[in-house]
């Protein structure tokens, strides 16, 4: 038995002592193997140590006895009880269903039936992948889980434990530098006034219990925020709500109220928004700038209401009353026949017989959306397009200073016979938009008020937006 004495420590790296004071009394470290008495005495030739007070001998390291001690305990028997409790539900349930009762305990195998909460401690330690005999021998912790995964509807309860068993520990020695589990343990007793003790070191497999789970049970409020929340994450809300707009719950005039206030126009740089009004319709259709296809074809992003510029409709009337009293320098003829031979050459796309080719798509475009009349041949048209007191007074109208000379200029006449077109038949066109004038219109504007050379600068855009300002 080993018992208390005084022993010399042997000295460590740094330890040395050369006399008492070196050597606190009571003081100790973790690499001690006991308490210093205070004393400085010589442990060899050259070196001093401090004296300490241990039980002698000191603890040896020994290998675990092999084979095992557990060996015989593989076919020991557990019996586990749990008790869990969901607060937010009220619920109480224990791994000892109600069903089972004491001959069920005794007879029930863990092979057999899942639920049986009596374990032979080899089967847990076989399913959790390790063999009992190797693991006896250094020890081991091995992990039960219970697992409660429960559906509290009434029509569809179910809440029964799950089991499983997995190996906590590193097993592998070079992977750890004390595999397994061991612990010590000592037994004091008194021998002729002597206390002496007996040190045990102990191998063994730990088993820990870990419990996990999770329970739901149906809600019909929660349902409801569920669904609010997904129609609102997907705008399925906005969807429904434009589609009730667009229904015959709600007038027109509300759903293009509407439209304006939730869509926000952006300029397309690369393809701007034009504007087209054909005779034989009373909207106005939004459509992209074509770069191969012919204007007349292109389908419309959407269709608006023409809106009447009433200043304009007032300040032609009032114009067309004072006639002959303004100055002009020659008066032409307002009886237009199309050209027989124009008709020949008649692209696919117009439908008015009076439309000339271009090599730009975005000028191929008829006055008339079905097949007519041109506007160019009515009366209506010469009176407010072509008619040069008209436009002679409207060029006065923007600049009362301008000469007479530039007055008469062709290609003031012709612009400003473009500007009341615009006018005319667009109204006032929506925001950030750029009004398409007809190729037959444009035609006979240039032939009423041609350039010299025949060179005319085309379809511009800018240009038309600032001749409609």
């Amino acid at each position: 038995m080993p018992r208390a004495v005084f022993i010399f420590q042997v000295p460590l790296k740094g330890k040395l002592c050369r006399t008492d004071k070196d050597c606190e009394k009571g003081g100790w470290d973790q690499q001690s193997h006991g308490i210093r008495t205070g004393s400085c005495l010589k442990f060899d030739v050259l070196r001093k140590t401090c004296e300490v007070s241990a039980w002698c001998p000191v603890e040896t390291r020994t290998n675990p006895p092999r084979p095992a001690l557990l060996a015989a305990a593989e076919n020991f028997t557990v019996f586990i009880k749990n008790n869990i409790r969901f607060p937010a539900f009220n619920f109480i349930r224990r791994n000892i269903l109600p069903e089972m009762n004491d001959a069920y305990l005794r007879s029930c195998e863990r092979g057999k039936d899942s639920l049986c909460p009596i374990f032979r401690l080899g089967a847990i330690v076989r399913e959790a992948g390790e063999n009992f005999t190797e693991m006896a021998v250094e020890g081991g912790v091995i992990g039960i889980l219970i697992n409660w995964n429960c559906n509290l509807d009434r029509l569809m309860q179910r809440c029964l434990p799950k089991y499983s068993f997995r190996r906590l520990d590193e097993k592998e020695s070079n992977k750890t530098r004390y595999p397994g589990l061991n612990f010590r343990y000592a037994k004091y007793n008194t021998v002729n006034g002597v206390e002496e003790r007996t040190l045990y070191k102990a191998f063994g497999i730990r088993f820990d219990v870990m419990v996990f789970g999770q329970a739901g049970k149906f809600s019909f409020i929660q349902l409801i925020i569920y669904i609010g929340s997904t129609l609102s994450y997907y705008a399925l809300t906005t969807m429904i709500i434009d589609w009730l707009i667009g229904t015959r719950c709600y007038s027109a005039e509300v759903g293009q109220n509407y439209s304006e206030k939730k869509v926000e126009s952006v300029q397309d740089k690369h393809k701007c928004m034009l504007c087209v009004s054909y005779v034989d319709e009373n909207n106005i259709r939004l459509v992209k700038r074509p770069q191969k296809k012919s204007l007349q074809d292109v389908k419309p992003i959407s269709i608006q209401p023409y809106k009447e510029d009433m200043g304009h409709l007032t300040a032609v009337l009032c114009l067309l009353q004072q006639g002959d009293g303004v100055d002009h320098c020659t008066q032409p003829s307002l009886n237009h026949r199309p050209d027989s031979n124009s008709k020949s050459q008649r692209p696919a796309w117009c439908k008015c017989d009076c439309c000339t080719p271009s090599s730009l798509p975005q000028e191929e475009l008829c006055c008339r959306w079905s097949n007519g009349a041109c506007i160019t041949s009515t009366p209506v048209f010469e009176q407010l397009v072509l008619r040069r007191p008209l436009l002679e007074a409207v060029l006065l109208h923007r600049d009362p200073l301008c000469p007479p000379d530039k007055r008469c200029q062709t290609s003031a006449l012709r612009h400003s016979a473009y500007s009341l077109y615009i006018s005319w038949r667009f109204g006032v066109p929506p925001n950030d938009t750029h009004p398409a004038i007809p190729r037959c219109c444009v035609q006979r504007v240039r032939e009423e008020y041609p350039r010299a050379d025949g060179q005319y600068s085309g379809f511009r855009p800018a240009r038309l937006a600032s001749t409609q300002a």
